[in-house]
């Protein structure tokens, strides 16, 4: 069974509360009230507005002392609701050494560990912060206040603006408001040293294009701290005298956002998100802007380990095709044509050479490997004639992927060669004592070669270069002939993985302005992925599907992303895998599909370290020149032993 810790995500829930300004009895009962249905949801973070317990805007009766005291045993009051595990942060108003200070209290299984003040006071516009509160910055050394309860009971607590909170793995830092919107937020400190979760309890007014510079602000500060950053305002409940608060409420995480609340509600919102740990961790690992400055030290304050809890709703988007994009479609499969193109175009340009010698098979590949060659001729102004397009036909060639080449072709104004193998395959079988009737590897692999061959003498012929046609999902799983359609002078698809070469080709059609070039890629679109390397059935249709033999392309390129991007483990990823995919896969199917896959994954890393140039495309690749270096003797076992120590408990 699934539960938050086995998949190393921590639960957070973001509120923005109605409340009474300075009615403290009120808002204590609409805090225990929102904290016990964000419980209820497994929330192990919570987190409140600024000044929650009083209201922002109560003014200068923050001078009163019976609005600072009873916000004190308000916030007692509060603590005693909250279980062990279960960590709340709410804002309130504290008095010490005759100073007031706009903090972040931490609350846990029923104690008060810490109050945060904030440190950048704001005093402009409408804003008069320092008229009533002091920074954070005055406390000179860790200071030990002590809170008095409504039954007159002493709690001890520590006051300190530099304090970071672990529990577990996690570490979290607390910022208010102002401290964002300065120019080093002190959640940029805390992430130097070490917090990958920032806490935000704002009061934000609502002005004319604020919320989208506030989203822009919380996104990015997200992105460039590695954090996941839960930002919580106050809503129109506070007083409207002079200004409304928006109750905007966030949870972005490095640079995405994951949930965002409904602003300008009179009523309790809460926004939850799983945070994963693993992203942000591995992120870290790999990114050496990371490394601390050591500008300012902060002292890191221990609480217990967050209690856990099965996972029966996923606060979080399991994408699961990876690489296709969702947001903005349309311009990033453009972007990513262009991307292929470019790279192309600056290879030709540097060699001197204009003729590019594509083998087309009528599949998809190299399709997509003959729509960035088109779109080269265009950047560099090349006729399309000089792309020579050459169809090689063998022993598995369908008529119906024979057709899709030779109409592509002629559609796309380029220069067909069509060379039958079938002879010259048969030769080179006799000359090396192997049966023709003996469809092993080696009657497979030899149509492969002969066709690379092929292609490379073609290549000197018109003086161009051999455009690799093979994708990187063949590459991570090595399906691919090492010295045949492995190789070429320019691999243009080498990262682009199968499941976005068929929406890019997709694309390419719907955006084509000729109707019968659309409906040739539609077509070409719709043929299975084969390698058509095998004699056809009696029916002469294609006897050698690729997903019947390999798995899942959906399910190999889900497990490629998640295993480079994000550096998870096989638990982990069968898990989200299922959660993404179980309408259609069991958990031991994808369990099986990923063995098979870090089987070849590492088994075939010679292939990759020998790979031609290629552009990279999106955030992996697989080039040992650029994201990925890797032993070629390296062993899966560890790997494969977690995949088999799964099976054996479900």
């Amino acid at each position: 069974m699934m539960t938050l810790s086995s998949l190393s995500l921590c639960r957070v829930a973001v509120i923005s509360h109605e409340l009474r300004v300075a009615d403290i009895q009120h808002n204590v009962e609409c805090h225990v009230k929102a904290m016990q249905e964000a419980m209820n949801k497994g929330s192990q973070i919570i987190v409140f507005p600024e000044l929650s317990l009083t209201g922002y805007t109560c003014g200068d009766l923050f001078f009163q002392e019976q609005l600072i005291t009873s916000s004190m045993h308000g916030l007692c009051s509060i603590a005693e609701h909250v279980p062990s595990g279960v960590i709340v942060i709410a804002g309130v108003p504290i008095q010490h050494e005759g100073k007031l200070y706009n903090c972040a209290a931490v609350l846990e299984g029923g104690t008060i560990h810490a109050l945060v003040p904030k440190t950048i006071i704001p005093n402009h516009h409408e804003f008069y912060e320092a008229r009533w509160f002091v920074s954070g910055d005055e406390l000179h050394e860790d200071s030990l206040i002590m809170l008095t309860d409504a039954s007159g009971n002493a709690i001890e607590c520590l006051l300190q603006s530099h304090l970071l909170f672990k529990s577990g793995k996690i570490v979290f830092g607390i910022e208010l408001c102002e401290d964002l919107w300065s120019m080093i937020p002190p959640s940029s400190l805390m992430a130097e040293q070490g917090a990958f979760i920032i806490a935000n309890l704002s009061a934000s007014n609502a002005l004319v294009g604020k919320k989208e510079y506030r989203k822009s602000l919380v996104n990015m500060q997200s992105a460039s701290t590695i954090s996941a950053y839960l930002y919580a305002s106050s809503g129109p409940s506070e007083s409207t005298m002079d200004t409304v608060f928006s109750g905007h409420t966030m949870i972005a995480e490095n640079g995405v956002m994951l949930a965002e609340g409904l602003a300008h509600s009179f009523e309790t919102t809460i926004i939850y998100a799983d945070i994963d740990i693993d992203v942000l961790l591995h992120e870290r690992r790999t990114l050496s802007r990371t490394q601390a400055s050591h500008a300012m030290a902060f002292t890191v304050f221990e609480l217990p380990l967050l209690r856990d809890a099965m996972i029966d709703v996923l606060y979080r988007d399991i994408d699961s095709m990876p690489f296709i994009p969702q947001e903005h479609a349309q311009d990033r499969f453009q972007e990513i044509l262009h991307i292929q193109a470019m790279g192309l175009a600056g290879r030709l340009r540097r060699t001197g050479m204009t003729s590019m010698i594509v083998g087309l098979s009528g599949g998809l590949d190299s399709t997509l490997a003959l729509i960035v060659c088109l779109e080269t001729c265009s950047i560099l102004n090349i006729d399309p004639a000089q792309i020579i397009a050459i169809t090689m036909p063998g022993p598995g060639t369908s008529e119906h992927t024979l057709s899709n080449a030779r109409l592509l072709a002629n559609a796309s104004g380029v220069t067909l060669k069509e060379i039958p193998i079938h002879d010259a395959v048969a030769l080179h079988l006799r000359d090396i004592g192997h049966a023709e009737t003996d469809h092993s590897i080696v009657f497979e692999n030899a149509q492969a070669r002969e066709r690379t061959q092929i292609l490379m003498d073609c290549a000197n012929q018109y003086a161009g270069l051999v455009i690799g046609t093979g994708d990187m999902s063949e590459l991570a799983l090595g399906w691919c002939t090492y010295n045949g359609d492995h190789m070429s002078m320019y691999g243009v698809n080498a990262g682009v993985p199968k499941t976005l070469v068929k929406h890019l080709v997709d694309f390419y059609a719907s955006k084509h302005p000729n109707e019968h070039m659309s409906a040739i890629l539609r077509g070409i679109v719709d043929t299975p992925v084969s390698p058509e390397l095998l004699p056809l059935s009696q029916k002469g249709e294609i006897a050698q599907k690729t997903e019947d033999i390999i798995g899942p392309y959906v399910l190999h390129d889900f497990f490629l992303y998640y295993m480079m991007r994000h550096g998870f483990g096989p638990r982990k990823i069968i898990m989200l895998c299922y959660y993404a995919w179980k309408h259609e896969y069991t958990l031991q199917q994808i369990a099986g599909h990923l063995r098979f896959f870090y089987q070849r994954f590492f088994t075939q890393q010679f292939k990759r370290s020998s790979m031609p140039d290629g552009v990279k495309v999106g955030s992996i690749a697989l080039s040992p020149r650029a994201d990925w270096r890797m032993p070629s003797d390296a062993h899966a076992r560890i790997w494969i032993e977690e995949i088999d120590a799964f099976l054996s408990e479900s």
